[in-house]
């Protein structure tokens, strides 16, 4: 194989290797694209479910709306497990504190397509006693 084919082969390799990885680094979803971090809405809720997986833990609640109907509700918290578990927020922390049928105050920013799906900034007790705070703006 001559010198000028070997520099192409080179090449070649080098640009689809570096394609792969720009595949990876644009498929992830981008909290600021998906949520509108502009609003923060207070919220009253039942925990019907926690998730402490990657990439995001997930959140889901029941709530009611000014009728009194239920809205069943899916949020993703900000925070990734692995950050999480270093402040001192693993998983049985979270799944103690978050157990179906916990009664909880949320601030949330709204999913920019709409529906009951929102970017969970902050959760506290009943009481108002803060449980988790994922909010950039947290100490």
């Amino acid at each position: 194989m001559n010198e000028r084919l070997k520099t192409k082969m080179v090449i070649l390799i080098v640009t689809m290797g570096l394609m792969s990885f720009a595949n990876v680094a644009v498929a992830h979803h981008g909290t600021g694209i998906s949520y509108d971090q502009s609003k923060s809405i207070p919220m009253k809720g039942t925990v019907t479910e926690f998730r402490f997986a990657n990439p995001h833990p997930q959140l889901f609640w029941d709530s009611k709306d000014a009728k009194g109907n239920i809205q069943h509700w899916s949020g993703e918290i900000a925070s990734n497990p692995s950050s999480l578990s270093r402040v001192g927020w693993g998983r049985k922390r979270s799944e103690d504190a978050l157990k179906p049928g916990t009664m909880i105050n949320l601030m949330i920013s709204p999913s920019k397509a709409g529906g009951f799906v929102a970017l969970v900034r902050t959760i506290m007790d009943e009481n108002g006693k803060e449980i988790l705070c994922a909010n950039p703006s947290c100490t």
